[in-house]
């Protein structure tokens, strides 16, 4: 019979869950109870209290945690003393856990240490056949490949948006606190602070709702046979603002800066989507002044409602790539979106002040 180990990591600024852990504890409980395997939930960082009561009510039969200073930031050394302590005292064969920035690194070299195999950028769990089979894309998102190993310990590191979120009861689990005492050469490496850009730069941002994507139309001469990039630039800018979506950017416009061409200034390679293995997994997408070919719809392979904003009524988003196009001018259409979203945000916060 498998045995389950489910591993999830605190916020290290806030000590909460990250929204991702939730999507694959939903996973990990489908799968063992189709497997009939026992669940087993692992937590590490400084304080994991909190943590273990939103997830008191998921059925483990374990509850174990290695808590304190020592985990409180990320740090190899220290992530993979924790992680190796939990699965010694579980012995696993099967271990799930969000492919965050913190695990991606670290979880691999566990599955070393314990000899036991890792599979990383996994998108799906299922049953075949009585075995449990692993699925993800390789060649930029084209080819879907099934994985089945027969070796354990094995290792899986899932993508966000893998499954819907679990969303229990908050109960008191009996947790288990493990000591595993890190020495002095295991401290070597220290956070000592955080550098990130301020909120209204920021441009990418994993959990919106929306992704808005700007294709090279935005920098080409428009109606009046002329280049607008401020104002494109504004109204994005703007948008993104207001909306708090994330932008993501077609390969044609991203490769502009290297052909002395018109760009938008914040744009930059790490917008790219499609043609890349950038999946992102927001719910919906609005894709402007792109071409809509299959390199690019590729990139939105896992999100469910595409709107489309184009002049050309026969462009490649016309032809079925997307659920509702607009056959418009995405600059006055994104002029009146930003008026509507403006007025919505003012009305938001006069309700707020009249509450208070």
């Amino acid at each position: 019979m498998e045995k389950i180990l489910f591993l999830a990591h605190v916020d290290e600024s806030c000590n909460v869950l990250p929204k991702a852990v939730y999507e694959v504890l939903g996973l990990a409980i489908d799968v063992a109870a189709q497997m009939n395997a026992t669940l087993t939930i692992g937590l590490i960082g400084e304080n994991v209290d909190t943590a273990a009561a939103f997830i008191g009510s998921s059925g483990a039969t374990r509850v174990l945690a290695v808590s304190g200073p020592d985990f409180a930031q990320p740090r190899y050394a220290s992530d993979a003393a924790a992680l190796e302590a939990i699965c010694r005292a579980v012995q696993p064969t099967l271990v799930l856990a969000p492919a965050t920035w913190r695990f991606s690194r670290v979880l691999p070299g566990v599955s070393h240490r314990l000899a036991g195999q890792a599979d990383t950028h996994i998108t799906g769990l299922e049953i075949r056949d009585g075995a449990l089979t692993a699925s993800r894309w390789y060649y930029r998102q084209r080819i879907e490949a099934v994985i089945r190993r027969d070796a354990r310990p094995w290792f899986l590191l899932l993508e966000s948006g893998c499954h819907k979120p679990w969303t229990g009861e908050p109960g008191a689990p009996s947790m288990e606190k493990m000591p595993v005492v890190i020495p002095a050469e295991l401290r070597r490496t220290n956070v000592t602070g955080t550098r990130a850009p301020k909120s209204e730069a920021q441009t990418i941002r994993p959990d919106a709702d929306l992704l808005f994507v700007a294709g090279a139309g935005w920098t080409k001469k428009q109606s009046d046979g002329k280049v607008h990039g401020e104002e494109a630039e504004s109204l994005i800018l703007r948008f993104l603002e207001l909306s708090k979506a994330s932008l993501g950017g077609s390969k044609s416009l991203v490769d502009q800066s290297g052909d002395n061409q018109a760009v938008l200034g914040f744009m930059t390679h790490l917008n790219q989507v499609g043609q890349t293995g950038a999946t992102p997994r927001h719910p919906k997408g609005l894709s402007t002044c792109c071409h809509g070919e299959e390199p690019h719809v590729v990139g939105w392979r896992f999100i469910h409602e595409r709107r489309a904003i184009n002049l050309d009524p026969n462009c490649g988003w016309a032809r079925g790539k997307a659920d509702v196009l607009y056959v418009s001018d995405a600059f006055e259409v994104m002029k009146r979106v930003n008026e509507l979203l403006a007025t919505g945000s003012e009305k938001k916060e006069e309700a707020t002040a009249t509450a208070r």
